[in-house]
């Protein structure tokens, strides 16, 4: 009896893949990047060409990626963009063989294969450098950028890359062959005011997953965000690998609801602020000392409304 299993064609995308432009966005994940949203869809519309977005770690690049897939959802692209889809692959995903028709062959020969069939799909493939750096164990010592290189070559395969500056200007440099595949969109960290409007456009993402209700008018909610944005100012941090605008603001906001859902509480109040304040781990002690004492006198009226004992909730 013949095993029809191993005659099925095993589909790479499915299988390995996460369809971006299937996810549900509560709200536009890509806040004030129109112009590198408009940079990624004008490379992805010239021929033989890709995108790679290089910036530093914890500064939103995946969201960009994200906010190209929300558009194409709403189909707020040119009409050659509509009903393309935008699909994320994890390299590691990718080391190992499988078994395709009965022949077992490479995952990413199959992907490759894959793609070079597929009308009207966009890959993501985040950490870039993987792809050229084929020594690390990531990778298994795979050359992933070599087997990519004729199906990018040909516009076969439309991808967008991301990377951090560092490893852009260490692994990615050094392959020319696979860098003119790319052009380059810079993504540079947001400022202040841009991260408040950041914080103010994702915790209604928080309050949907969450259950829980940021329990305030939007006067109050914009002046808690921009004293999370002003705690963590580029001096006050310590620098770790999301210690930047939006993500170490982010952290902040996620952990004052993760303290209402501690407490069993179904609104986010000023003392759940206050203890992720408290125990926010990526600004300097000092620094979080002082901010402690500003928050205090910042959100006064609060504390006192809300008859909060501060002693007990650090």
């Amino acid at each position: 009896m013949v095993n029809t299993m191993n005659e099925e064609k095993i589909s790479m995308i499915e299988r390995y893949g996460e369809n971006f432009t299937k996810k549900e966005f509560i709200t536009d994940p890509a806040i004030a990047r129109e112009d590198e949203i408009k940079q990624c869809m004008l490379i992805l519309l010239t021929p033989e060409k890709s995108a790679l977005l290089v910036g530093k770690p914890g500064i939103g690049k995946t969201a960009i990626v994200e906010g190209i897939a929300y558009r194409i959802q709403r189909g707020m692209v040119p009409d050659v963009l509509k009903d393309w889809e935008l699909i994320k692959i994890n390299i590691t995903s990718l080391l190992g063989s499988s078994v395709s028709e009965g022949q077992v062959e490479n995952r990413i020969d199959l992907l490759v294969k894959e793609l070079e069939t597929r009308d009207k799909t966009i890959l993501f493939i985040d950490e870039t450098h993987v792809l050229v750096n084929k020594n690390t164990a990531q990778n298994g010592g795979i050359d992933f950028a070599n087997m990519l290189k004729s199906g990018l070559d040909r516009g076969a395969i439309k991808m967008v890359g991301a990377t951090t500056t560092e490893e852009y200007e260490q692994y990615i440099l050094r392959d020319r062959a696979f860098l003119r595949r790319f052009q380059k969109v810079d993504v540079v960290e947001s400022d202040q005011p841009t991260t408040v409007k950041i914080l103010m456009g994702t915790y209604p993402k928080l309050e949907k997953k969450l259950g829980v209700k940021l329990g305030y008018t939007d006067f109050i909610k914009e002046k808690i965000m921009a004293f999370i944005v002003e705690m963590t100012d580029e001096y006050k941090r310590v620098y770790e690998v999301a210690a930047r605008y939006p993500d170490i603001c982010l952290t902040i906001l996620q952990n004052a609801f993760s303290y209402a859902l501690f407490d069993n509480e179904s609104e986010v109040k000023i003392k759940h602020v206050y203890k992720a304040v408290c125990n926010a781990r990526n600004i300097y002690e000092d620094a979080k000392v002082k901010e402690i004492a500003r928050f205090k006198e910042v959100f006064a009226d609060l504390i006192r409304e809300e008859n909060v004992d501060l002693e007990d909730t650090d």
